[in-house]
């Protein structure tokens, strides 16, 4: 029989180490799948293509639940996997899981540190940590007020634009979540990092 070309990502990997950009499903939700409801899940594949993504996400039908195994049908039509089609069986475990059809008890941490903010691509991209961190007033609905920097960062750097994202809390927090503790601080406050590693607040 030939080898198929995809295989299920686990998820739970995945959140372990990414957990405030990566959901994942809470283990009270996951207990409630039983047949007839839907799962979603991640099949990574191999393409020559170099357009193609890495992996499609896609429903699977539940059909039977038995000593933690999951068993059911897919419920799309791949795009880019050609051994694998519409319907096909799929088993599966709870830690392959990104999603359900039933609304989740438990708050995601990813919801709560969607809201955008401002970071230099020192901390983004380049490995340092947050050494100076402020919070504003929002320009809009989804922007959190946080700004973040190394504290080290030139005033030519910063006057370039290129040199700063905007992104989620949570992909601040993916790269340095040291400053975890002061995201619930109210607008105009500003921290500054000290010589041992404190976060310290500045005065007005």
């Amino acid at each position: 029989m030939k080898n198929r070309s995809w295989k299920l990502a686990d998820a739970q990997k995945l959140a372990d180490e990414f957990p405030y950009t990566f959901h994942k499903p809470s283990k009270e939700v996951v207990s409630q799948l039983k047949a007839e409801n839907q799962a979603k899940l991640i099949f990574e594949y191999e393409s020559d293509d170099p357009e193609a993504p890495s992996a499609e996400r896609m429903w699977v039908e539940i059909t039977e639940v038995k000593n933690g195994v999951f068993s059911g049908y897919l419920d799309n039509e791949p795009a880019y996997i050609n051994d694998l089609k519409h319907k096909d069986p799929i088993e599966f475990r709870e830690c392959h899981i990104i999603d359900t059809d039933i609304n989740d008890p438990v708050p995601s941490i990813t919801d709560k540190y969607i809201k955008r903010c401002f970071v230099t691509n020192n901390i983004l991209y380049d490995g340092q940590s947050v050494g100076y961190l402020y919070r504003e007033e929002p320009d809009n609905d989804e922007d959190s007020g946080w700004r973040f920097t190394t504290g080290t960062e030139t005033d030519e750097y910063m006057d370039d634009s290129n040199n700063l994202s905007c992104v989620s809390l949570g992909a601040v927090l993916r790269e340095d979540d040291h400053c975890l503790p002061l995201l619930e601080r109210e607008k105009g406050v500003a921290f500054v990092k000290d010589e041992v590693g404190k976060f310290i607040e500045l005065d007005d």
